[in-house]
This record gives C-alpha cells, sequence and structure tokens, in this order.
C-alpha cells in the first residue's frame, strides 16, 4: 500500500525531527557563546559522574511517571504544561548551580518521560501495552552519540536497530515476570544502554549551566531547550511506529530513508 500524501508530508516532518536534533546548536544561541566554553568550566568530579546520575535519573523517572500514566482518548498532548515543568526545575538547578544536579535532573526527566508518555497517547499508542512503555524509554535515546557510536550508528533507525535486541529481551522477560523484583535487573539493562546516549544532552545541559551567569532565569531556558529536544525526538518517533503500524515496518523504513 502506498503511503497516501498526508502520510507522506508527516512521515518527512518526522524524519526532520529526528534526524536534525541541533540541541547543542540552540543552546549556544541561548547563552550567548559556544557551548564548548561550558564544557572546561565543568569540575572533574561531576564531569566523571554524569553516567551515575543520568542513569539514577532515568531509573526513577521510570518508576515514578512511566508506569502510573493511564490510557485515555486525548487528541493532543500538554505539551506546554510539561515545559513550565521543567522550566521550574530548571529555575531552581539554575538557582543553586551545579550542586543541585542530583536533585535537579531525576525531577526534570521524570516531568520529560510523562510528556513523552502523553506525546505517545495522542499518536494513538496505548500506555497500557509493554512495547509503548519500552518506546517511551527508547527516546531518551535519539539525538546524541554513545561513546562507541562510528557515523553509520546515529540515525534514527540505526540507534532503534542497536537497541531492538536489548529492548525485545527486556519486555519478554517483563512480560513473563511482570513488572517484579526479579525482572528489575531486565529493566536497569534497557535503562543503562538508553541512559549512555541520554547522557550526552545531559552533558551538553551541564554545561551550559556552568557557563558564569547562567542563573535561575538562564537554567530555566536551558531546561525548557532540553525538554522541547526530547517532545521533538518524542513527537518523530511515535510518528514514524504510527505509520510502522499502518503501512508495514520495512515500507516505512524505505521510504524514510528515501527522503532528502
Amino acid at each position: 500500500m502506498q503511503l497516501s500524501d498526508t502520510d507522506f508530508q508527516r512521515l518527512k516532518q518526522a524524519k526532520q525531527l529526528l534526524e536534525n536534533p541541533g540541541l547543542a546548536a540552540k543552546i549556544t544561541d541561548a547563552i550567548g557563546k559556544p557551548i564548548e566554553h561550558g564544557f572546561a568550566l565543568l569540575p572533574k568530579t561531576v564531569s566523571n559522574g554524569i553516567g551515575k546520575i543520568t542513569q539514577m535519573a532515568l531509573t526513577k523517572a521510570v518508576d515514578a511517571a512511566l508506569f502510573t500514566l493511564k490510557d485515555a482518548s486525548y487528541t493532543q498532548s500538554s505539551d506546554k504544561w510539561h515545559k513550565l515543568g521543567v522550566a521550574l526545575s530548571g529555575g531552581v538547578g539554575g538557582f543553586f548551580g551545579l550542586s543541585a544536579l542530583a536533585i535537579e535532573l531525576p525531577i526534570s526527566t521524570t516531568i520529560m518521560l510523562r510528556s513523552i508518555a502523553d506525546i505517545a497517547r495522542s499518536e494513538g499508542e496505548q500506555l497500557s501495552d509493554l512495547a509503548t512503555k519500552m518506546a517511551c524509554i527508547e527516546v531518551f535515546a535519539f539525538g546524541g552519540e554513545s561513546l562507541d557510536d562510528d557515523q553509520a550508528e546515529t540515525g534514527y533507525f540505526a540507534v532503534r536497530t542497536v537497541l531492538a535486541n536489548s529492548i525485545a529481551e527486556s519486555a519478554q522477560y517483563v512480560a513473563t515476570k511482570g513488572f517484579s523484583k526479579e525482572a528489575a535487573p531486565m529493566m536497569v539493562k534497557i535503562v543503562t544502554i538508553v541512559a549512555e546516549r541520554f547522557g550526552v544532552q545531559v552533558t551538553q545541559k551541564i554545561a551550559a549551566q556552568a557557563v558564569p551567569a547562567i542563573g535561575a532565569a538562564g537554567g530555566a531556558i536551558i531546561n525548557t531547550l532540553f525538554i522541547d529536544h526530547f517532545q521533538d525526538m518524542a513527537r518523530g518517533h511515535f510518528v514514524v511506529r504510527g505509520l510502522e503500524r499502518k503501512y508495514g515496518e520495512q515500507q516505512i523504513r524505505e521510504c524514510y530513508e528515501a527522503i532528502q
């Protein structure tokens, strides 16, 4: 079945979102200085601890947000309300500085994951479906490279391919055991893999907040850009998944990769 003109345009817009995240560039525009300036100002203790803090934040977000949302027939997601919540937490983080990271990041990540799930729901996903829950976690892996990536592993479908086996294994295990202590190690596994990529954007965010005189207002702006990035990733991801359900995964991938 050939894609309708409307669906082709939706796929084209989804690819534009997914393949052109530009978070670092947006942050650079916001702080008025190259983001590399912020990297140089990060204390080594912070740089070395980002991976651990990122994984902790994502784990807490999964526990607090993803499995508490219910299915509903909403036609639109509440993007602005979620942006406001993240902006407020960013303002607090900006006021207290990098010392507040371990408190602020889990809060921001939880709000962002709720926003991602809300977007999934607005695109016709069923939040009670385990595959949807896994797809929500997957969003944090998009738009950021891991340390082991080469150029061929940074595109949207390339990242999905890298994550596919781990997600399928985790989903099968959780489906059998339920969300019990026995299934916890499998959830930790997928969260660890996603957190490695999520850490790229977290590092960019923290580097921007390390720039002198950012303060509470700057922290709010940076966090708004931060959630905006993942809302874009979520919108593109769940549009693609919706089209895959309609036309088949192979056809959508071929069309997606043919779009210039």
